[in-house]
């Protein structure tokens, strides 16, 4: 989720599970290599709240076909989530889980505030220079250090647009349209 370019829980990076009858489902975090020898797990937390694992009875492993697997215990470790996963009883075992991303389904995601929005959320929606012109559809949102870049795909090719306030003008999700402020130099000549 996000406030106009400020990133909350990752959500560019989610599963791919398009079909609407299952859930779609957001990423919270990612493994990154085994904590200790008893089958925890160091994670990169993809959320503005990382408490927010502490509420989670299970968590779905994996991007393009998630895997449900219950928490058995988390702590907290510098910037890090630790988690113990039910199944991972050893250093070898939650070794096989290094880079795994993990997700949580949609309908558990935290309550959105006003003029918050998921990056998901985006994907699909036209995008606009303020005269009117038709700038593609954006197609990813790339999140950095600094701020979100949306990737617009259009008839001249890919063009990428910061998310800052300067730029990004007008979000409006009952017409799916994005309305940008052309800085000079964004546009290929």
């Amino acid at each position: 989720m996000t406030k106009k370019s400020n990133p909350q829980e990752m959500s560019s990076r989610r599963g791919s599970v398009e079909d609407h009858t299952e859930p779609r489902f957001l990423v919270v975090g990612q493994i990154s290599k085994p904590h200790g020898v008893r089958g925890d797990v160091r994670v990169v937390p993809y959320t503005s709240l990382p408490e927010r694992f502490t509420w989670l009875d299970e968590i779905y492993i994996g991007e393009e076909e998630p895997y449900r697997v219950a928490v058995e215990d988390v702590r907290f470790h510098k910037s890090w989530v630790l988690l113990k996963l039910a199944g991972y009883n050893d250093r070898d075992m939650a070794a096989t889980l290094c880079g795994q991303l993990l997700q949580v389904r949609e309908d558990q995601a935290i309550p959105l505030r006003e003029n918050e929005y998921f990056l998901y959320q985006l994907e699909g929606m036209a995008v606009f220079s303020e005269d009117g012109t038709l700038l593609g559809e954006l197609v990813r949102v790339i999140e950095t250090g600094a701020n979100n870049v949306f990737v617009v795909r259009g008839k001249s090719g890919e063009l990428l647009i910061p998310d800052t306030t300067e730029v990004v003008r007008d979000i409006d999700f009952e017409k799916s349209r994005i309305t940008v402020h052309l800085l000079p130099g964004l546009l290929s000549t």
